[in-house]
């Protein structure tokens, strides 16, 4: 999809009470850089920002403004591990390699917080932990599953029963679930420009509104063309554009699904509601393929999330978002009457094996896309893995080896089949 088609940030929840966004400005003339990097969401800022720690010359060129994609329309969950549980990515990659994946994967949410706290960000967060809900019997044992699976990495997990679940949520719609106290959340857009105004103070130069049409090798360096026909020439290129992907290196784009994920949040809760819904600071997702994620934020509303449609929503049309206000009637009673004031969706980059991937198609380019949903945490300590990589060349800084493009089969067909999933999933998932 073009970039022109993306709705803008506003009116979304993040985008009316995020700190001030950093000066930028256009590239306006040709540039130079030891490291060019396209995309300013959170693996491209957090790359560049730890690149400059080291003395590399970064320049960072953005389509649209700092955060414009996931990283600053996502529901600021900061929610460590990835998809697949530390006893899974063992038998995947075998002892060594699982295992220290297992610790990437375990660090996601402190590299969030631990920078937040460095560079002293205007960034509102919470860290009381993610709760998990299970909302079927079969999903309960999954939550005793990954609690002891995380419980035998010397992570202080704790099982729910029903009843302290529903005490934590605020609501008597799960059978139980589990603690992962790492777990928080932060104003997203915040944390972007947070990271934005972090990396610029350490030598990065920013520029937005610098949509990259080419990216050439010649005279053995690299070539990055904006729309505006200027260019930086250099040594190494970041391409972190994930969700928002489209057809600047060949095939990347039909190597994942850009799922959209919507989101509504509602007025300003009365204390009394606001104390009987997640009222010690909780966040939370449930077990649903089809997910629900809540919370409340530092203005003390409830957003709640989830999937909905392919097709970009617009934003004059609220009908759109009606299945999220249906939901969170059905689990919050309490907040049934309650207005909604924003409604918005960010893109999810989804790989084939809900991990992230690592690409190299060419000497000096370095790509990685696939978020799954946790990208707050997993891309900002990405960031740091692949900045350690370009300065010292150790792969083994990186969580996963550097693979081929391999495009979904079928993708122009992906709507149609993914639809079908979907179906599937609101059926075995259930209502709420």
């Amino acid at each position: 999809m073009p970039q022109e088609e993306f709705f803008p940030l506003t009116p979304s929840l993040w985008a009316a009470t995020a700190a001030p966004a950093p000066d930028t400005a256009p590239l306006d003339s040709d540039a130079q850089a030891d490291v060019v990097i396209v995309g300013a969401g959170y693996c491209g800022l957090s790359t560049a920002l730890h690149l400059a720690e080291r003395g590399v010359r970064v320049v960072v060129l953005e389509a649209r403004e700092v955060g414009f994609g996931g990283s600053g329309r996502n529901g600021g969950q900061v929610i460590p591990g990835l998809k697949h549980d530390p006893s899974e990515l063992i038998a995947m990659f075998g002892a060594e390699k699982g295992q220290r994946l297992v610790d990437f994967a375990g660090s996601t949410a402190d590299a969030v917080f631990d920078l937040i706290d460095k560079h002293r960000m205007d960034v509102p967060h919470v860290r009381r932990g993610w709760i998990q809900g299970s909302h079927t019997t079969d999903a309960l044992k999954l939550a005793e599953r990954r609690a002891r699976d995380w419980g035998a990495q010397g992570v202080a997990t704790q099982l729910l029963d029903r009843a302290e679940t529903a005490r934590l949520l605020g609501t008597d719609k799960y059978f139980g679930g589990w603690v992962d106290p790492r777990g928080g959340g932060v104003q997203p857009l915040s944390y972007a420009r947070g990271l934005a105004r972090a990396a610029i103070a350490a030598g990065v130069v920013i520029h937005t509104a610098s949509p990259v049409t080419q990216l050439a090798q010649a005279g053995g360096k690299w070539h990055v063309t904006t729309k505006q026909g200027t260019k930086v020439v250099a040594e190494r290129v970041v391409l972190a554009t994930n969700g928002y992907t489209d057809d600047l290196w060949p095939q990347l784009r039909k190597s994942i699904i850009n799922a959209n994920s919507f989101q509504v949040a509602t007025e300003p809760l009365a204390e009394p509601v606001r104390r009987s819904i997640l009222p010690e600071g909780h966040v939370t997702s449930d077990a649903r393929n089809l997910l629900l994620y809540y919370r409340i934020d530092h203005t003390g509303r409830l957003i709640m999330g989830g999937r909905g449609s392919f097709r970009e929503p617009d934003p004059s049309q609220p009908g759109n978002w009606s299945h999220l206000e249906n939901v969170v009637g059905k689990l919050f009673p309490q907040a049934a009457d309650v207005p909604i004031a924003y409604r918005w969706c960010g893109h999810v980059a989804i790989t084939r094996d809900y991990m992230p991937h690592l690409h190299e198609p060419a000497p000096g380019l370095l790509i990685d896309i696939g978020c799954q949903g946790r990208g707050v945490g997993l891309q900002t300590r990405m960031g740091q893995a692949l900045a350690e990589y370009i300065a010292t060349g150790n792969q083994q800084a990186l969580p996963v080896a550097p693979s081929s493009i391999k495009p979904f089969p079928l993708y122009g067909l992906r709507r149609l089949y993914v639809s079908a999933v979907i179906g599937w999933y609101r059926m075995t998932d259930g209502g709420v």
